[in-house]
């Protein structure tokens, strides 16, 4: 429910990144409430008839009304977190809209649909891109925003030492500097260590 929420706090907020959890849960909830509408909708039209009203008219207008309604209101957060989303991936928001806009077209709409539910299942391009930091670890976007660059540790930060990796056939590792070496090599190429 919180990743739902999320995505009406961020109403119309097309720039920066969202998680594909981000987006996937608010496209489930937004299932469930058409869904819940639906049953609404049904139950009212089953009260009605029971009462001897003509169900045609009234079903209809019973079952459009919530879901129309509904269907407006997250129009601007469902093209505002897809856009976001990718972002996440490193593509351009104009892109939805053109993948939208060629979903018109009877047999390429269905080649769109598939094209961006691929994009729309895509990982998180690692680290900050032109669109903001990634948002699976805002502790990154912080230090960017911060002036830390990439990769530097912060004072006060306590850094658990890294286990030895573990040496594959034809591999070893530097002793001083751990860098990945060939077994004939005998100087470190990054550090000069004898290895």
């Amino acid at each position: 429910m919180e990743w739902y929420l999320m995505a009406w706090r961020k109403y119309a907020e097309f720039d920066g990144r969202s998680r594909r959890k981000e987006y996937w849960m608010f496209a489930l909830f937004n299932i469930l409430a058409v869904f819940a509408l639906s049953v609404l909708a049904m139950a009212g039209a089953a009260i009605l008839s029971t009462r001897g009203t003509d169900v045609s008219e009234n079903g209809f207008i019973l079952l459009f009304i919530p879901i129309g309604i509904y269907g407006l209101a997250i129009t601007i957060p469902s093209l505002a977190v897809a856009t976001r989303r990718f972002h996440d991936i490193g593509k351009s928001g104009w892109l939805l809209f053109l993948l939208i806009a060629l979903g018109i077209i009877p047999v390429v709409g269905f080649v769109t649909a598939i094209i961006q539910i691929v994009f729309l299942c895509q990982d998180s391009v690692p680290g900050p891109n032109q669109y903001g930091p990634n948002p699976k670890f805002p502790e990154q976007g912080a230090m960017m925003y911060a002036g830390i660059p990439p990769g530097a540790i912060p004072t006060g930060y306590f850094v658990p030492p890294q286990p030895p990796p573990i040496a594959g056939p034809g591999l070893h590792y530097c002793g001083k500097c751990g860098a990945a070496l060939k077994d004939e090599a005998a100087f470190c190429t990054v550090c000069g260590a004898h290895s």
